[in-house]
């Protein structure tokens, strides 16, 4: 089977300009927090993205990848000021590569209260048949 095999580290540091020293936010990419099941017809990927907006984020299929990636932003309502949060503004990015066995076609995703919920068919080839015996 292999559907899923995550190929992007939780915190993952892109190379610095300079080469060496802190990273800046802008250079700091986080993997959110995600969940893969499995049915004879479809696995199913749930990728847990508090604040995040439809229009902040992407999700592409292509041969052998499924990539999640986008940015949270957080802005204090007006007249409030943030004394303590935990969550960051960084982009997120999650990249699960897969063993080309997905209908892309038929692919369906949903995000609603901070929770994408992505179907992905299994093709045809590889659901389970019943074979008439003679």
């Amino acid at each position: 089977m292999s559907l899923i095999q995550n190929i992007v580290p939780n915190l993952s540091r892109k190379p610095g300009r300079r080469g060496t020293g802190a990273a800046s936010p802008d250079e700091v990419t986080v993997k959110p927090a995600y969940e893969v099941k499995e049915t004879a017809d479809a696995w199913g990927l749930t990728v847990f993205l508090p604040g995040v907006t439809k229009e902040g984020m992407e999700l592409f299929a292509e041969e052998g990848l499924v990539t999640v990636r986008g940015r949270r932003a957080w802005a204090a309502p007006k007249g409030w000021m943030s004394v303590y949060r935990e969550s960051i503004d960084v982009p997120f990015e999650l990249v699960l590569q897969h063993d080309n066995l997905i209908d892309v076609d038929k692919i369906h995703a949903e995000l609603k209260d901070g929770v994408l919920r992505v179907s992905l068919p299994k093709a045809e080839a590889v659901k389970p048949r019943k074979i008439q015996v003679t």
